[in-house]
């Protein structure tokens, strides 16, 4: 073992030390209530699941997206069971199992360090050979690393695995110390934080001298401009804009997209330059014209329309449904496309004219998947999480599942789930 290995485990051991100290809750971690548990056999919280062993423990969820539509993984150290009651390589083998579903578009990962003792950590040796591991598909779509509540172990390993990690990855690398620094960079209400590392932070803001830690003043919030586009209602978006059904957002990114983006392999799956996203919206906000074509970049439009859908104040397909498509997986799959088109239809009729629209063209999207490699599946993943969320709370990765299937239904079955019910000509795609 290297002399900085050995300062490793000792410094390990004084958090593990000083950790135990703090900790109130005897039946270990704590983790936020799932709103749904999942009957799906193939969904790793199953007990028929191949792995179920490591995905009960909590340690990996997928939260949604962060504010620029790249796929949100959070690893939480406080769920790692004792060693000897976990097969570290199983969990590499899961790891690698959940980011192959997500390492083909951009992807971005949270890693809660909080909890990771002497008595559950993994060895500096199995984190070298995880490392080497993870190739170059791993990380060449990895966005971001934000490590959570580091410590001077963390900076320890950092130093270890320096001569192995590339200038390039290196910077990917982003240190956070308060839950709230999170707000800027991800769509914080949709992370799963663990109910331990929740209570962590608050000790660290009421130890920190002088009380809260230092944050930047802002302003009380202006109300919207009457060209606003983005974080607004439909409502608020129609009434300004000559009661127009489909909103200009909407409507400009879905007729680009139809026209140069269909073939696009992978669309919807990559990000942009926040720049670029930032300009994009605020031209959009002031009510001036969006050129597209200046941009030479069809992922613009496309990432532009999943960020539109995000900033609703209320999902599109509304609060009020959260719950039903929770329960989906209750229903027999040869009933699920039935139930999913009574959900829709129970829609308010301008939301539900809004979706119609969206999905007509989303399933256009499916039709072209030998090119564009989006399948109705693909696409979901994508959009199930900007299309419904809860009111409060985050979504847990059993709460994905449901999410997922429902989007699938609607892209795959369009037809079908909106045959009744029929909307304005002038806004089908």
């Amino acid at each position: 073992m290297s002399e900085l290995e050995q300062l490793a485990e000792v410094d390990l051991q004084r958090e593990d030390e000083d950790e135990e100290e703090q900790r109130s809750d005897p039946d270990g971690p704590s983790l936020p209530s799932s709103s749904s548990s999942s009957p799906d056999p193939s969904h790793p919280s199953h007990p028929s699941h191949p792995f179920y062993d490591v995905a009960r423990h909590g340690i990996l969820q997928v939260s949604g997206d962060d504010n620029y539509g790249r796929k949100l993984i959070v690893f939480s150290s406080c769920c790692l069971p004792p060693s000897h009651q976990l097969n570290h390589r199983r969990l590499l083998e899961y790891l690698k199992f959940t980011l192959d579903q997500y390492v083909e578009m951009d992807y971005i990962l949270v890693y809660f360090h909080f909890g990771l003792r002497s008595a559950n950590k993994p060895s500096v040796k199995w984190l070298r050979e995880a490392y080497g591991e993870f190739d170059r598909k791993y990380k060449k779509n990895l966005k971001t690393l934000y490590v959570v509540h580091p410590t001077n172990f963390i900076r320890i390993v950092w130093n270890i695995f320096k001569p192995l990690i590339s200038h390039k990855f290196g910077q990917k690398l982003k240190y956070v110390n308060y839950l709230t620094e999170l707000r800027h960079h991800l769509n914080y209400d949709q992370l799963f934080i663990p109910t331990d590392v929740l209570r962590h932070d608050e000790k660290l803001r009421a130890a920190q001298k002088g009380g809260a830690p230092p944050s930047v003043k802002t302003p009380p919030p202006r109300p919207p401009l009457p060209t606003q586009q983005f974080g607004v209602s439909l409502q608020y978006i129609r009434e300004k804009n000559r009661d127009a059904t489909i909103p200009p957002v909407m409507a400009q990114t879905v007729a680009y997209l139809k026209e140069k983006g269909l073939r696009t392999e992978g669309i919807f799956r990559r990000s942009v330059q926040v720049q670029i996203i930032t300009d994009v919206q605020k031209l959009y906000n002031q009510g001036k014209p969006v050129d597209f074509d200046k941009y030479q970049d069809v992922h613009v439009p496309a990432v532009i329309l999943k960020t539109f859908l995000r900033e609703l104040p209320e999902p599109l397909l509304t609060f009020r449904v959260y719950n039903q498509v929770q329960e989906l997986l209750g229903v027999e799959s040869s009933l699920r496309a039935s139930r999913c088109k009574q959900i829709v239809e129970s829609l308010p009729e301008h939301n539900f004219i809004v979706v119609r629209f969206l999905l007509g063209f989303l399933h256009e999207v499916s039709q072209e998947s030998i090119v564009n490699r989006m399948c109705a599946s693909n696409l979901a993943c994508v959009f199930g999480v900007n299309l419904v969320w809860p009111r409060r709370g985050s979504l847990s990765l059993s709460a994905l599942t449901p999410i997922n299937i429902f989007a699938e239904i609607l892209i795959e079955h369009f037809a079908a789930v909106f045959s009744s019910r029929c909307a304005p000509a002038q806004v089908t795609p």
